[in-house]
């Protein structure tokens, strides 16, 4: 089938498209720099600047993948706006495809597997937290909140929309341990505040395959939570990835230097979710790699 992949590009999305293109679908994708996008993604993948371009050629399914990276720079009212803006946007012209072609020919794309985030709970604290937690609403929340509602909104042109509310992803080449090694590596990691706050994770293949798995489930719509079943703490994440690497951890980043030099966006490090993937493990998925171990076991043993 024709895939439509906003974000593919991307950490994820490259890793996506690879994964499609062996199984023989045919990718679209949206990118601002299609010439920069073709050296990253597979031979033949058809790459255009807009979403809409492809009104002539339209997807049997969508991933949306797109947004600005949320921990990039300090949270100005700007920067909020392009947080927001990046995701929004991209979907709404996601909803206004599903919508012309509904009105053209009289079928829109069968499914749209729609990104969020962990992030869409807020502080949670403790608790354990599945796809019915009630969220805390501070700015994280309603960021997700909006991309997952403009999302939602493709439905009533009878596509299934599933929402994929991700963890911190882990794999070589990207994501969060990009940052993280270099300094874990010399023996100056640690942990960030009290180390208390949770850390929800997952492997970027685990990841890859529970999109593909939404894709294929006709009966699957709605929240998902896109994590391992094993979260951790920042603490034990810290000392996990500590004895990976057969170094020491003992330069803790205090939350008031945090907050100093991040400001609200220091929430994102000092606060978190103990996010279980309910629905997933109900729908028969499979994680290849559940805990934090055997994924470090493999992204380190690749690096």
């Amino acid at each position: 089938m024709r895939v439509l992949i906003t974000g593919g590009s991307g950490f994820v999305g490259q890793r996506l498209c690879l994964r499609l293109k062996q199984a023989g679908h045919r990718l679209q994708v949206v990118s601002r720099d299609p010439d920069a996008a073709r050296s990253k993604l597979p031979q033949g993948a058809d790459i255009r600047r807009s979403v809409l371009d492809f009104v002539e050629s339209p997807p049997d399914a969508i991933v949306n993948l797109a947004g600005e990276p949320i921990a990039a720079r300090r949270w100005s009212d700007e920067q909020k706006n392009r947080l927001i803006d990046s995701r929004v946007n991209v979907t709404r012209d996601l909803v206004i495809l599903c919508e012309q072609l509904k009105q053209a020919n009289g079928k829109a794309p069968g499914v749209m597997i729609s990104g969020s985030a962990m992030g869409y709970y807020g502080d949670q604290g403790e608790a354990e937290v599945t796809e019915q937690t009630p969220p805390h609403d501070e700015f994280a929340h309603r960021l997700c909140k909006r991309w997952e509602d403009t999302a939602r909104e493709a439905a009533d042109f009878g596509t299934r929309v599933a929402l994929l509310r991700t963890g911190l992803v882990l794999d070589t080449g990207g994501g969060s341990l990009e940052k993280m090694l270099p300094p874990f590596k010399l023996g100056l990691g640690g942990r960030f505040g009290n180390g208390r706050q949770f850390m929800p994770w997952i492997h970027r293949e685990d990841l890859v395959r529970s999109i593909l798995f939404l894709l294929e489930r006709d009966d699957l719509d709605g929240p998902f939570n896109g994590s391992a079943p094993h979260p951790v703490t920042n603490a034990e994440f810290t000392r996990t990835l500590a004895r990976q690497l057969n170094r020491p951890a003992v330069m803790p980043v205090p939350a008031m230097v945090l907050e100093t030099a991040f400001g609200e966006m220091a929430r994102l490090l000092l606060t978190g979710a103990d996010m279980r993937p309910a629905r997933l493990l109900e729908a028969g998925f499979t994680f290849h790699f559940p805990t934090l171990e055997q994924a470090l076991a493999d992204i380190l043993g690749k690096s």
